[in-house]
């Protein structure tokens, strides 16, 4: 389904390259996305699926730059890939480049093309746990003077914000996908006692 070569060279130049970024945004969550883009792309006729592919792979490159603008960073490396020119014509690595941009959960338009609903929607979570581990290592690199208590509340508005009954990424899932309804049920319930919340964080954390 995906060109050998070009398999290839994103295995050995562009996964390593995760190593730069927090867990929240390592390796395992650029499978995790490309899992469920591939997922996706079969209900599309006539999709490109080295496209889908390479643009999961990259979308989150940049983060460690700069994690709020790390869309555009992300995009802007796959733009100056000139090994990309190997598998792919201008026009396709100007999608792919839109493709990543378009993939935040928090942007205010809908994607340009369906490769960058792909993406968006296969950025979505479907684990609580993973969701509350991001949240505690992203406040520890970012916030690391922060007291626990402010961090799990800060942690846990954020996964209102962005999950709960008005979360902005509650919307931006462009194809039907039950384990995705099923995560945010969990959310909703989670987040309704305050109590079960900590103990939950504490525990996927393994904080004492």
């Amino acid at each position: 389904m995906i060109n050998d070569e070009l398999r290839k060279y994103i295995e050995e130049n562009v996964f390593p390259l995760y190593e730069r970024n927090e867990r929240g945004h390592n390796l395992e969550h650029i499978q995790y996305v490309i899992r469920r883009s591939m997922k996706f792309a079969k209900t599309i006729d006539d999709i490109n699926y080295d496209m889908v592919y390479t643009i999961a792979a990259y979308h989150d490159i940049g983060h460690y730059k700069d994690p709020k603008l790390h869309e555009q960073i992300s995009s802007d490396m796959l733009l100056a890939d000139d090994n990309l020119k190997k598998f792919f014509t201008e026009d396709q690595i100007k999608i792919m480049g839109e493709a990543i941009v378009d993939h935040r959960a928090s942007l205010e338009y809908t994607p340009r093309s369906i490769y960058g609903k792909i993406v968006s929607s296969a950025d979505r979570s479907t684990d609580i746990d993973s969701i509350i581990r991001r949240t505690y290592s992203y406040r520890l690199k970012h916030s690391p003077n922060s007291s626990l208590e402010n961090i799990i509340e800060d942690s846990k508005q954020h996964i209102i914000e962005k999950f709960g009954k008005n979360g902005y990424a509650k919307e931006k899932m462009y194809f039907e996908d039950d384990e995705y309804e099923n995560f945010l049920n969990k959310v909703d319930v989670l987040v309704s006692s305050n109590e079960e919340f900590i103990k939950r964080y504490k525990e996927v954390n393994n904080i004492e």
